[in-house]
């Protein structure tokens, strides 16, 4: 996507001085020129500039990790991105702990595993509800949940996917044959347990409706407050790249949120990525940090295994030399 500015002179604004004009919007290119068109100014953490030289930029680079989320207020929801421990963004994660956000409702694909991830929060009681496909063999979120300490929701893994892209899209619901049949649809899976082994809080009943002799329940989009994602390559503009499994749920959940935090390991000015190799575009992403070799470095393997060295033929035939001998005897 390409967007050409015109030049053109601002010093007729009421309120503004002559000269370049610099304001700062935590969403998109529609909304700038909005706020042009109203005369009005707004602040986030990148800057637009326009000027009567006609040059124009947007940088999104934010110089740490603790300042990129430092209106991430307590009690705000958020969509992670991440499968299993690849594409975490571990660097952001641990800016929201050192912060102390307490009271988060969080959308991923699974909440951690290993004591990295979003299993930080976890363990310090900052996550007050999950909505997830996976639990995995994370037993401090299971402890959490049966307990009453923690609201989840269990959503099956492609619905949650198209429920991300869905609300990313701005589409607010859509019908899938996923769960139908099965208490996704009916109602009366388990969100909270009461700590005695009872349900205190239970999943609604959805609608249920027939297409071509086909049963759909009808699931809706997710929008969040902020979205945290990891590229492996990103430009000041905050077009994306990733890489392998970290692109299952990272463009996703870059798309839900309605203020975007991405940490890539590799910073690149833009026009460095060619077009046809960006997985998400930077009109998706509010705010960029670059990591440090040794943090972009940092990745843990959930299970290593090691393969045994093979075994040598059962039956192996003699040496020649052997065979010669047998026949001389």
């Amino acid at each position: 996507m390409s967007i050409t500015v015109q030049t053109f002179d601002l010093t007729d604004l009421p309120g503004l001085d002559e000269g370049p004009v610099e304001w700062q919007r935590e969403r998109n290119f529609t909304e700038i020129l909005s706020a042009l068109i109203n005369r009005s100014i707004h602040w986030s953490p990148f800057t637009w500039a326009l000027g009567r030289d006609g040059a124009s930029r947007m940088d999104k680079v934010v110089a740490t990790a603790l300042e990129a989320v430092a209106d991430v207020p307590d009690g705000a929801t958020l969509t992670v991105g991440g499968f299993g421990l690849s594409g975490v963004p571990n660097v952001l994660i641990q800016a929201l702990y050192e912060r102390g956000v307490s009271g988060l409702g969080v959308v991923s694909n699974n909440c951690g595993a290993m004591e990295s991830g979003l299993a930080v929060l976890l363990a310090a009681g900052r996550i007050a509800r999950v909505t997830g496909s996976y639990i995995g063999a994370n037993k401090e979120f299971a402890r959490q949940y049966l307990a009453g300490e923690l609201e989840v929701e269990m959503i099956p893994q492609g619905t949650l996917a198209e429920r991300l892209r869905a609300g990313g899209a701005g589409i607010p619901a859509f019908f899938t044959p996923a769960g139908v049949g099965t208490q996704v649809a009916d109602g009366g899976l388990p969100w909270r347990y009461d700590g005695d082994g009872g349900v205190a809080l239970a999943s609604p009943p959805k609608e249920v409706r027939e297409f071509d002799g086909t049963e759909y329940v009808l699931e809706r989009g997710i929008r969040t407050d902020f979205a945290l994602v990891r590229a492996a390559k990103g430009d000041r503009h905050g077009n994306l790249v990733f890489n392998k499994s970290s692109r299952n749920f990272n463009p996703l959940s870059a798309m839900a949120g309605k203020v975007t935090i991405a940490e890539v390991e590799e910073l690149v000015e833009p026009g460095e990525i060619d077009p046809d190799e960006v997985h998400l575009p930077g009109i998706f992403v509010q705010r960029v940090i670059a990591l440090t070799p040794e943090q972009a470095a940092d990745k843990k393997i959930e299970k290593r295994t090691v393969s045994a060295p093979p075994a040598p033929p059962a039956s192996a035939a003699p040496p020649a030399s052997a065979a010669r001998a047998t026949v001389s005897e």
